[in-house]
C-alpha cells in the first residue's frame, strides 16, 4: 500500500525533486529556448525581405566599372543637385509652412475643424491620382491654369513642364502639397501636449504671442521638429513619385533626382547602374539617420 501510494504520488512514476511537490522545475535554458523559437519567424522574415535584398542589391552594384559609368553620366550630377535642393530647401520649406499651418489649426473653433478635414485629404488620397491631375492642370495646351491665365490675361501661360528649373520647382510644390497635411499633424499633436497653464501664465505677464512662441512654443517642440525634418529628408530621398509622375524627369532629364535615376537605369535594363546610384545615395542616408538616432537616445537635458 504504501509503494502504491509513493508512485501515485508522481506522475508517470517521475522522481520527485526537492522542494518541488513532484514537478520537475523549469530549467532557464528550457525558457532560452522557447524564446529562440518563438523569434526564429521574426528573423526569418527579416532575412528574406529586408536582409537578402539589400546584401543582393549590394552585390550587384559592387562593380567598379559601374561607378565610373555613373561618374561620367552628366545626367548623374544634374541628380545630386536636384537632391540637394529638394532635402535643403523643399523640406525645410514644408516645415516651416507645417508649423504656422500647426499654430493655426490648433485652434478650437468648428470652422477651423472642418476646414482641418479637408486639408488631410491630400495626404489621404493615393499619389498616383493626385500628382497625375497636377500634370493634366499643367498641360499648356488645354491645362486648366494656363487656360483661367489666357481668360483672364489673354495671354498664353507659361509652358509649366518644359523649362528645367519651372518643372523642378512644380515638383517640389506637389511635394510640400501631398506631404504637407502628414507632418501639420505631426506638429498640431506636439502643440497640444504644450501646458495650456504655460500660455495663462505669460499672458498674465503680458506676453506677446512672439515671445510666447519664443519661449513656450519652440522649446518643447524644437526636439520635435528637429526629428521630423531629419525623418522628412531619409523619406525625401526615397520619394519618388513627385518627380516621376509630374516630369517623367524631364525635360531632357534634368530633373531627375537620385530615386528616379534609378528607375531610369532600370528602365534601360542597367540593373548595375540603378543599385550603383542607390549605394550612392547611401552617405547622404546614413548621416540622418546617425544624427536621428543620437538625437532620440540622448538625455533630454543634453538635446539642443
Amino acid at each position: 500500500m504504501a509503494a502504491v501510494l509513493s508512485t501515485s504520488g508522481n506522475a508517470g512514476g517521475l522522481p520527485a525533486q526537492p522542494g518541488s511537490g513532484g514537478v520537475a522545475p523549469f530549467r532557464p535554458a528550457s525558457w532560452n529556448t522557447i524564446g529562440w523559437l518563438l523569434l526564429a519567424p521574426y528573423v526569418l522574415v527579416f532575412a528574406i525581405l529586408v536582409a537578402y535584398p539589400v546584401v543582393y542589391g549590394l552585390y550587384l552594384g559592387s562593380d567598379p566599372q559601374s561607378y565610373i559609368k555613373l561618374w561620367h553620366d552628366p545626367i548623374f550630377f544634374n541628380s545630386v543637385v536636384n537632391t540637394l535642393i529638394f532635402l535643403v530647401v523643399v523640406v525645410n520649406l514644408k516645415f516651416a509652412i507645417a508649423l504656422f499651418l500647426s499654430g493655426f489649426f490648433v485652434h478650437e473653433r468648428t470652422w477651423i475643424r472642418v476646414l482641418s478635414v479637408i486639408f488631410i485629404l491630400p495626404w489621404a488620397v493615393p499619389s498616383i491620382p493626385t500628382i497625375l491631375s497636377f500634370r493634366f492642370m499643367l498641360n499648356p495646351e488645354w491645362g486648366i491654369i494656363n487656360s483661367i491665365i489666357f481668360k483672364l490675361t489673354a495671354l498664353d501661360g507659361p509652358n509649366w513642364l518644359n523649362d528645367r528649373w519651372i518643372a523642378f520647382s512644380m515638383a517640389g510644390v506637389v511635394h510640400i502639397w501631398k506631404s504637407l497635411p502628414f507632418w501639420t499633424l505631426i506638429l498640431i499633436t506636439g502643440r497640444l501636449a504644450i501646458s495650456r497653464d504655460l500660455y495663462e501664465a505669460a499672458a498674465v505677464d503680458g506676453a506677446s504671442g512672439w515671445q510666447k512662441f519664443r519661449w513656450i512654443t519652440w522649446p518643447s517642440l524644437r526636439t520635435l521638429y528637429l526629428t521630423s525634418v531629419i525623418l522628412s529628408m531619409i523619406w525625401t530621398l526615397g520619394d519618388f513619385n513627385s518627380v516621376y509622375l509630374l516630369t517623367g524627369g524631364g525635360p531632357g532629364d534634368l530633373t531627375h533626382v537620385m530615386a528616379t535615376l534609378g528607375i531610369r537605369y532600370l528602365r534601360l535594363d542597367e540593373l548595375d547602374m540603378a543599385m550603383a546610384t542607390i549605394v550612392v545615395a547611401l552617405p547622404f542616408v546614413l548621416p540622418l539617420m546617425w544624427f536621428m538616432v543620437r538625437r532620440l537616445s540622448a538625455a533630454p537635458d543634453e538635446v539642443k
